[in-house]
């Protein structure tokens, strides 16, 4: 075989896979940033439900303090925390 028609051969295999590499690996990029985006909205939900809940608890402390009844803001707390 000549040495010109093997190098056209080796050169048509590795454009090949390199476009198929290419391909698969902008498919995965998407789908990792599809992943990443829905990974921060979990954590910006979390943040405002944990600044929601801190808001709460300082709400019962204040309660207690000012000796409002220590079960009626138990229970406005856990009724707060399911609306």
């Amino acid at each position: 075989m000549n040495e010109f028609l093997k190098m056209d051969i080796f050169f048509f295999v590795t454009t090949v896979v390199v476009i198929v590499l290419g391909i698969f690996s902008v498919f995965v990029l998407v789908r990792l940033e599809r992943v990443l985006k829905n990974i921060e909205h979990i954590s910006e939900q979390v943040s405002l439900e944990s600044d929601t809940i801190r808001e709460d608890l300082a709400e019962m402390r204040k309660d207690i303090k000012r000796g409002k009844g220590h079960i009626r803001s138990l229970f406005s707390f856990f009724g707060k925390l399911f609306d």
